[in-house]
């Protein structure tokens, strides 16, 4: 590996702006961004503005998960470096992994093979501290608000209180606990796991200091009984949570296994949250690389709609590409075939599983991006299997390539980075988003819901009547809508697969984030603290007598 002042010198970074965590990874100041050209560091600059150049954001996503995998990341890092390979200047910007999947179920999230982010096992676990801050600056106002209910200096009941605690971990006991209050008096309470946490959610979208500030200031931390929202600004605690965030603000630089630069900042899930890496860093990155390669959280439903009606409303970022990853072993889960029979060739069960890649296509291709399907190549694939993908891909207007990163990093890469080279347009039309800000809280979900999703509809249960009520009374109603819902099928039922029809999603709660600037709806049995598996990867990572982590999977 490259020491990190060479990438960051290739990049034309000053080393007046890093911040060393050792000798591969490093913090940069937010004034590189003024440096590059970009103007104010807020400008809402799409990329470059100022240089003479236009960088192009190119977005990756995927069809719908299964437990086989998708390899949407080790996509993304082979991609940028298959264009490096081209002769262009790529940058990656990726989000960060949270610990809990890495010792849970998923594993680690630097990428795979031959296309992986560098120090992986570093990255997958504590990194540069980025979620510590935000899990300490969580904690620390779910004290203060404690503390003032122990001392009765607020006018919020503890009944009212909607700010729960964090934790970086899978840990379903942590779901719902009871706090004490004063000596003989308790109120429910509950941890979510980190990535879920509105501050995370507030990093990512921030643009600099001021606008952290003003996120944490505003955001809302309970309700009185008339119905008077109480912000966290009440508490007097959001100067020392800017000071805990300091350094977790800045973006994290480091580099792929061949060298290619990399911004890996934030790192919200997409199921439960935005599903976004830091706005920050995708504008590091497009101001310091002509092609910039993003990821969004599991499927285009979920991370892709979220990128684009969250991430790119709230900073005027917008892609010029869309990648949607798929596998021909997804392919064949969603067309009905157990995950023990995957490997067996079955270009039928491939054909039926198309419907699942189609809605994603369809909805991605709704933006006026041109979208190519990277076909992350296994070993047990058939050309008869390939061939069904290909003919698909043609027949919706989609680039096809068969990506063979893993195996063979940048170079089985440069197919797929060409056919996205092939398809950017010489200007890319502007971005229209899929509902209005004035829209109704629920009319957002349901256009979600119908363009996304292939729902009939929406299903309000009465807790969530309730708060939707709570919050739009107060003031809230126009914020975009997060829907939590589940990656495994379009539907909130996990065991649809394919492309479900006849369905409605069922919202069955609300919560408000008021500092990130959206609705979080929950649907199904979607909840914001994932559990353990009944055999979790932690018991397979150990460190050897010489220091070295061993067994993260995909480090």
């Amino acid at each position: 590996m490259k020491p990190i002042l060479e990438i960051a010198r290739a990049l034309g970074i000053a080393e007046k702006h890093l911040t060393l965590y050792g000798r591969d990874k490093a913090k940069v100041a937010l004034a590189a961004l003024k440096d590059a050209g970009t103007g104010s560091v807020a400008g809402g600059a799409k990329s470059g503005a100022g240089t003479g150049k236009k960088s192009r954001l190119i977005l990756v996503s995927a069809l719908t998960p299964t437990p086989a995998g998708e390899g949407k990341t080790v996509t993304s890092i082979g991609l940028a470096q298959g264009l490096a390979r081209l002769g262009k200047r790529a940058v990656l910007a990726l989000r960060q992994p949270s610990m809990g999947p890495v010792f849970g179920r998923k594993g680690g999230a630097a990428g795979g093979g031959k296309s992986t982010v560098q120090p992986a096992r570093e990255i997958n676990l504590h990194f540069t501290g980025d979620f510590h801050a935000i899990t300490a600056a969580h904690n620390l106002l779910a004290a203060a608000i404690d503390n003032q209910l122990h001392f009765k200096l607020t006018a919020l009941a503890p009944d009212g209180v909607l700010w729960k605690r964090v934790l970086d971990a899978n840990d379903r006991a942590l779901r719902r606990i009871r706090l004490s209050v004063g000596a003989a008096e308790e109120r429910a309470g509950g941890f979510d796991i980190t990535a879920a946490s509105e501050i995370m959610a507030v990093l990512c979208l921030a643009e600099d200091y001021d606008d952290l500030r003003a996120r944490l200031n505003r955001l809302v931390v309970g309700f009185e009984r008339d119905g008077t929202p109480v912000t966290a600004a009440e508490f007097r605690v959001t100067g020392a949570m800017l000071a805990l965030l300091r350094d977790a603000l800045l973006p994290n630089l480091v580099q792929s296994a061949e060298g290619v630069p990399a911004f890996v900042h934030g790192g919200p899930f997409a199921n439960i949250a935005h599903g976004c890496n830091s706005v920050l860093a995708t504008r590091m990155a497009l101001a310091h690389g002509d092609y910039t390669v993003t990821e969004a959280g599991f499927a285009f439903d979920l991370g892709g709609e979220k990128f684009i009606d969250i991430k790119c409303r709230q900073s005027g970022l917008a892609p010029d590409a869309v990648v949607l990853v798929a596998t021909i072993r997804a392919l064949k889960m969603h067309g009905g075939v157990p995950l023990e029979n995957l490997a067996a060739p079955d270009a039928g069960a491939v054909e039926r599983g198309l419907a699942n890649l189609a809605r994603h296509v369809a909805a991605a291709q709704s933006f006026g991006r041109p979208v190519t399907v990277a076909l992350n190549s296994f070993p047990t694939d058939s050309d008869a299997e390939r061939d069904a993908v290909r003919a698909f891909c043609a027949a919706a207007g989609a680039g096809y390539a068969r990506s063979d990163v893993f195996a063979n990093g940048g170079e089985g890469g440069v197919e797929l980075a060409q056919t996205v080279l092939d398809t950017l347009p010489a200007v890319t039309p502007p971005l229209e988003f899929t509902y209005p800000d004035d829209a109704p809280a629920l009319e957002k979900i349901e256009a979600v819901a119908t363009r996304f999703y292939g729902a009939d509809g929406v299903v309000l249960q009465p807790e969530a009547g309730r708060k939707l009520a709570l919050f739009e009374n107060a003031g809230f109603g126009d914020l975009p809508v997060c829907i939590a819902k589940t990656q495994n099928s379009l539907s909130d039922d996990p065991k649809l697969l394919g492309a479900p029809r006849n369905f409605r999603i069922t919202v069955r709660d609300f919560e408000l984030a008021a500092g990130a600037g959206f609705l979080v709806a929950l649907t199904g049995q979607m909840v914001r603290m994932p559990a353990l598996p009944k055999i979790p990867s932690a018991e397979e990572i150990d460190l050897s007598a010489d220091g070295e982590i061993t067994g993260i999977k995909g480090a």
